[in-house]
């Protein structure tokens, strides 16, 4: 029996901008999780509840599959893109994490 895993595929990753007064801001950008390994990005997190997330590498028989899932199991319990939130048969709303990566 397969078990099913939480894959995030897309995700927020930190960026810096130059402000029109002078020096940089930081800024959150939507990319996919290939984009933004192949970009050497450090800083993650869900674009739906801003949660943080982890890198993970599925192996698979054609390759390997990059993707994210929730650090905390309460973010993935109340985020669209949860696995325990499509799971759950509660009726529970989504909401932004508890504990957000600004």
């Amino acid at each position: 029996m397969a078990v099913e895993r939480e894959m995030i595929f897309e995700c927020q990753v930190k960026r810096r901008r130059v402000r029109a007064t002078g020096g940089y801001e930081p800024f959150w950008k939507l990319k996919s999780v290939i984009e933004a390994i192949e970009d050497s990005d450090t800083e993650f997190r869900c674009k739906d509840c801003f949660g943080a997330v982890k890198l993970n590498v599925k192996t698979i028989a054609e390759g390997s599959v990059r993707h994210m899932k929730h650090k905390l199991r309460t973010d993935s319990e109340y985020c669209v893109s949860g696995l325990h939130f499509r799971a759950a048969t509660d009726g529970r709303q989504p909401r932004i994490s508890q504990t957000p990566v600004r």
